[in-house]
């Protein structure tokens, strides 16, 4: 099967947040990765889109095909335009939350990932991006 090496996806309602789960689970399939993998970046995917709802104010998801010699992946990128991290090296902390979860969202979603990078500044909204590598 042909994988788009490249498509986005809003993130507005709770559907959204279903919607990207579905299709980070059908690129992951159709890349071969594994059940645990698959779990491990739609599981990341689930969480970071709920991030990007609840304290972005929605935005969008694109997910890109990588390739690296051999290597074969998925990065996806969450961004939004919302009041952004003033503290990303607290927020990464297991345990604090802004709001009633568990403070494990970006924490967890990074422990997911084989690679994690994220940028936000106050006022200007927060972009995460992940990879997972097959």
């Amino acid at each position: 099967m042909l994988v788009p090496l490249s498509e986005n996806r809003p993130i507005a309602t709770s559907e959204d947040v279903v919607a990207v789960r579905q299709a980070v689970r059908q690129r992951a399939v159709d890349l071969g990765f594994n059940l645990v993998d698959q779990t491990k970046i739609v599981t990341a995917a689930s969480e970071l889109a709920r991030k990007n709802l609840q304290y972005g104010g929605g935005g969008a998801m694109r997910f890109e095909v990588v390739i690296d010699g051999t290597r074969r992946g998925l990065r996806l990128i969450f961004e939004d335009q919302g009041p952004g991290i003033a503290n990303i090296e607290l927020a990464m902390k297991d345990g604090y939350t802004t709001g009633n979860g568990l403070g494990l969202g970006l924490s967890g979603a990074k422990r997911l990932s084989s690679e994690f990078f994220i940028d936000s500044r106050p006022g200007e909204g927060t972009r995460v991006t992940i990879v997972r590598w097959r």
